[in-house]
């Protein structure tokens, strides 16, 4: 009876405590939109951070997207050989990297240098009650520290991923000239042959969402950060994996709402 009840228990205090997980993350999100009222603060900041989260990731972007091109029509050429005719690799490539690889690749690859980077620096500045100063200045910290943030990873995100997209693409292009005795004309008309804009639409509104969940998880993590050093480094690792697994949920809510049952384009 006494194990039963035990059980009973822990069930309901880890419930109690993931509702006020929720609850509280929940308010940090509606204080950090209403820090959008402080038109004052953020906008100068947000700028900044556009370019420190979206124009210094375009480097590792690319880096993985020229790969990411180059397997894929290698790949393709593998698993269609004799069976269907090689334009189709461009299709392939098209096809992947615009809808799932190059959002959900760069998604990840920045939730390791902007999640983690948007940690580290709100938690060592929390720990050092740089937090606190600014509130004694009379300043929002949510509107002046996180709000740029959270604006910069919103509309920056699809600006690496739109980048990556092309450099894939131009990457499977390069590679199946070089390597697979695919014209670029042939290639070019696999990609055109079932191209849709809905690919390009699909793939940035999901990278939007990826930048909108790493750049809050890392700020969660960095204005709740204790304990010193030890502190900043576990909030950090916490924040690239929430976000790393943030993303994939995210990816597979985006193909039930907007591709189960939606009629291709013909």
């Amino acid at each position: 009876m006494g194990t039963a009840l035990d059980v009973v228990e822990r069930i309901g205090a880890s419930t109690r405590r993931a509702m006020r997980g929720i609850g509280e993350h929940t308010r940090f999100v509606g204080d950090t939109l209403a820090g959008g009222r402080d038109v004052s603060t953020w906008p100068r900041h947000a700028l900044h951070q556009m370019r420190t989260l979206g124009v210094d990731s375009l480097p590792i972007a690319a880096f993985i997207a020229v790969f990411t091109g180059i397997v894929l029509s290698l790949l393709a050429s593998y698993s269609f050989t004799g069976a269907v005719p090689l334009y189709f690799v461009g299709t392939l490539v098209e096809k992947t990297v615009t809808l799932e690889l190059a959002p959900v690749l760069t998604g990840l690859a920045l939730a390791g240098r902007v999640g983690a980077n948007i940690a580290a620096e709100l938690g060592t500045m929390t720990v050092t009650e740089q937090v606190e100063a600014l509130e004694t200045l009379g300043y929002d910290p949510l509107s002046y520290l996180v709000l740029p943030r959270v604006i910069a990873g919103a509309t920056m995100f699809p600006v690496v991923v739109a980048a990556s997209m092309i450099v894939g693409v131009g990457a499977g292009l390069v590679a199946s000239t070089l390597l697979l005795n695919i014209s670029a004309v042939e290639f070019m008309k696999g990609v055109r042959l079932f191209f849709q804009t809905f690919d390009v639409e699909y793939g940035l509104v999901k990278s939007s969402s990826f930048g909108l969940a790493v750049t809050l998880i890392g700020s969660v993590q960095g204005m709740k950060t204790r304990g010193g050093a030890v502190g900043v480094g576990r909030g950090a690792t916490a924040a690239v994996v929430y976000s790393a697994v943030m993303i994939l949920v995210l990816d597979a809510f985006w193909a039930v709402v907007w591709l189960l049952g939606r009629e291709p384009a013909r």
